[in-house]
């Protein structure tokens, strides 16, 4: 989206992302899955973007719609930072 910096990613793996968030590993890769979370292949394994994965626990907490993209993702991110 125009205008839009998007936070720096923190590659994470499943289970930090699940220690972090307070859910089940599986969880975490149920939310990946279904929202296509940005990932990259780590030297252990595959690792996810973790400000994607919080902003989706917050979205999913909040009881509000979560954005279809990582790019919409970051449009709420910044959305909040702007209202701060």
């Amino acid at each position: 989206m125009p205008g839009v910096t998007m936070t720096r990613p923190e590659p994470v793996s499943v289970n930090e992302a699940a220690a972090r968030l307070g859910k089940a590993p599986r969880t975490i890769y149920s939310w990946a899955t279904r929202y296509r979370v940005r990932k990259w292949s780590g030297p252990d394994g595959v690792l996810y973007d973790y400000a994607d994965l919080a902003t989706i626990e917050a979205c999913i907490h909040r009881g509000q719609t979560v954005p279809a993209t990582p790019e919409a993702r970051d449009a709420l991110r910044a959305s909040y930072s702007a209202a701060a």
